[in-house]
C-alpha cells in the first residue's frame, strides 16, 4: 500500500480561532506529509507492503517497528484527526450510539474531563483518545505516533498534543488548546461512523 496526504476537508481557516489556518498549514502540509513520505520510504521493499493500512499499525507495534510506529501510526492518526473536526463542531448534543456510550461510562462531563485531563497528562508528545474495549468506551493516552489499534482497542476520537498542533495559536497553553478543542471542534458525528 502506498500513504496518500488527504485534502482537508474544509479550508484552511474553516476552524478559526479555535485552529488557526497557519496551524492546518503547517500540520497538514507539512508534519502530515512528512509522516507520508517517510512511511513510504520504510514500507518499500518490507514485509509490510501489501497490508491494510491498520494491520501494518498493529503489526509495526508487535514488532517494535519504531520508524513505522511513528510514521505510519500518525498517518492513521492524522488522517482521522482531520475528520474528527468541523466547523461548528463540539456541544452537547450526541449521536444515539455515542450517547449510550457515555452515559455507560459515566456521563458527558466526566468523559470531558477525562479525556481533557488524558491529553494534559501525556508527557510530551502524543494523544489522547476516546476508544471502544469490549463494548465500553475508554479514556487513554498515548506517547507519540501510537494509538489504541496497538493495545487492542478500537480508537473513536483522538486529539494531537504534539506542539505543532496548538503552539501557533495556544503557546504553551495545552489545557487551553485542550478545552477549546473538545467543546468547539468535535465531529461527533464522525466519532459515530467509527464506533460502527
Amino acid at each position: 500500500m502506498t500513504l496518500k496526504l488527504p485534502d482537508l476537508p474544509y479550508a484552511y481557516d474553516a476552524l478559526a480561532p479555535f485552529m488557526s489556518a497557519e496551524t492546518l498549514e503547517y500540520h497538514h502540509d507539512k508534519h502530515h506529509l512528512a509522516y507520508v513520505e517517510n512511511g513510504n520510504k520504510l514500507l518499500a521493499g518490507s514485509k509490510y507492503e501489501g497490508q491494510s493500512l491498520e494491520d501494518i499499525v498493529k503489526n509495526a507495534y508487535a514488532d517494535k517497528a519504531v520508524g513505522l510506529i511513528n510514521n505510519v501510526g500518525q498517518h492513521y492518526n492524522h488522517l482521522q484527526f482531520w475528520q474528527w473536526m468541523k466547523k461548528g463542531g463540539g456541544g452537547k448534543k450526541l449521536p444515539g450510539k455515542i450517547q449510550t456510550l457515555v452515559d455507560a461510562y459515566g456521563g458527558f462531563d466526566k468523559v470531558r474531563t477525562d479525556f481533557i485531563e488524558a491529553g494534559k497528562g501525556q508527557f510530551g508528545s502524543g494523544w489522547a483518545w476516546l476508544a471502544i474495549k469490549d463494548g465500553k468506551l475508554e479514556v487513554v493516552k498515548t506517547p507519540n505516533g501510537e494509538n489504541p489499534l496497538m493495545y487492542g482497542s478500537k480508537p473513536i476520537l483522538g486529539v494531537d498534543v504534539w506542539e505543532h498542533s496548538y503552539y501557533i495559536d495556544y503557546r504553551n497553553a495545552r489545557p487551553k488548546y485542550l478545552e477549546a478543542w473538545f467543546d468547539n471542534l468535535v465531529n461527533w458525528e464522525h466519532v459515530e461512523a467509527l464506533a460502527g
